[in-house]
């Protein structure tokens, strides 16, 4: 059962993988939550159950991040249900392969549309939206010090998330707002494993010095230190939650 929800908070990418965790564990630590989504109601409705069911609050949002008009909507009908917001989670992302080519500039078009261009509006509508003690955080990745063949437009969107936190965080000074951003290393979602050998799953669950894969569950608990009163001090930082991966 969750306790009461006192604060609220906006999670995008929540109909799924580690989106999806994150709104469940800040629905545990007390927020109402607004489950963000893209394409998959029934999945994001799957989330608001469980949030419901476990005594929570939620509701389902579709947004396109990287659309402005969407995003404004996304912050107007949370603060509408729930009559605050206090916390926001960027965790909207696309991921796939492809190296630095000329053929491959529609990949790291629609990459940094989601991921670069997404992350930019939310976090510019959290800064403009959350009261002093809010918090924000963007979700990273830490495949960024691999800086692995294939990864290239990828590693770019994600190397433009952390810029993004860090400016942020410096523009923010003096409100109260912490800004920072979560970078997990392997993490056994759908998306992880789409397209992937057993082979290269086995390959990289021991690339890490914890050898396994990360657990959606790991990457939503750093989340919840970040928003809760221990991690009042931290600003500005890209947090590596990755068993050692990088």
């Amino acid at each position: 059962m969750s306790p009461p929800s006192t604060r609220a908070a906006i999670v995008t990418g929540a109909s799924r993988g580690i989106g999806r965790d994150i709104a469940l564990r800040l629905a545990q630590d007390g927020h109402a939550v607004a489950v963000g989504y893209a394409h998959d109601p029934a999945k994001a409705q799957e989330v608001v159950t469980a949030i419901v069911n476990g005594g929570g609050r939620a509701l389902a949002i579709q947004a396109d991040v990287s659309a402005q008009d969407d995003v404004e909507r996304l912050f107007s009908t949370a603060q509408s249900a729930f009559g605050r917001l206090d916390a926001v989670v960027c965790s909207a992302g696309v991921m796939g392969m492809a190296t630095v080519r000329m053929e491959n500039v529609a990949d790291f078009d629609s990459m940094m549309a989601v991921n670069a261009r997404g992350t930019f509006l939310v976090l510019a509508k959290a800064a403009e939206t959350l009261a002093e003690g809010g918090r924000i955080v963007a979700l990273s990745s830490s495949v960024i010090a691999k800086a692995s063949p294939g990864y290239g437009p990828y590693i770019a969107s994600k190397a433009a998330v952390e810029g993004l936190v860090h400016v942020l965080a410096n523009e923010l000074g003096g409100r109260g707002i912490t800004v920072n951003a979560v970078a997990p290393g392997p993490v056994a979602t759908e998306l992880f494993f789409k397209g992937k050998t057993e082979e290269q799953v086995a390959m990289l669950s021991k690339m890490a010095p914890l050898e396994r894969l990360g657990e959606p569950t790991d990457i939503a608990g750093a989340v919840s230190f970040l928003f809760g009163p221990d991690g009042g001090w931290v600003h500005g930082q890209v947090l590596r939650v990755n068993g050692g991966f990088a």
